[in-house]
């Protein structure tokens, strides 16, 4: 049948970026021991046989992992590449923790990343919008070390707690809360202060 130029848009289009998400989960550092390939959420890893996570594969998307079950706990951004140990997953946090017990995708896009910061809760207060990345927010003209709340109109932002992308991390999604964190308590279970000093995308 002949299509209109609409229809052979919609028909030749890739398909959906939430389809090609691609994980490979490792009992042992190093890539060793028994493994498992995800493409969606997994909320307990010992529901799938595995006493914890030690490695990681990102073949596609992004993804976040948790330190407990059920997405609680610590936080860890997973873009593509190679995980062979805690460390190199972890980075710098407040204390340490070799646990890795659920993860999800990140419904991400990154040819657009958009958000505001506020001074205070509930969007109240002083504002500025982020669109890039940004190892000290105060370098750029931040001008306390915390911030009170977020909305995030596109994209997903992951926030540290120091400058330099270091300490606690707390993935921030437009698909989340409908891109609304009111409170500081909103950023995860894990979230014991307002504190936020860098800030960068998230990309597949």
């Amino acid at each position: 049948p002949i299509r209109t130029a609409q229809q052979q848009e919609a028909f030749s289009a890739p398909l959906p970026e939430v389809l090609s998400r691609r994980v490979t989960v490792f009992e042992q550092e190093h890539f060793q021991g028994k493994c498992m390939e995800f493409t969606s959420e997994c909320c307990n890893i010992h529901d799938c046989g595995f006493d914890n996570i030690r490695s990681i594969r990102v073949e596609s998307g992004a993804w976040v992992g948790y330190e407990h079950h059920h997405f609680e706990g610590q936080q860890f951004v997973l873009e593509r590449g190679e995980y062979p140990n805690w460390e190199s997953y972890t980075g710098n946090l407040s204390y340490h923790t070799e646990w890795f017990k659920s993860f999800r995708p990140i419904y991400c896009s990154h040819h657009s990343s958009r958000m505001m910061i506020y001074e205070r809760e509930n969007f109240m207060g002083r504002c500025t919008e982020l669109c890039d990345d940004y190892p000290s927010l105060q370098a750029m003209g931040w001008f306390r070390p915390e911030v009170g709340s977020m909305h995030v109109q596109c994209g997903a932002f992951v926030c540290y707690e120091y400058p330099g992308y270091r300490g606690q991390q707390y993935i921030m999604e437009c698909e989340k809360h409908s891109g609304d964190y009111q409170h500081w308590r909103n950023w995860g279970s894990h979230c014991q202060t307002p504190k936020i000093q860098s800030i960068r995308r998230i990309r597949h």
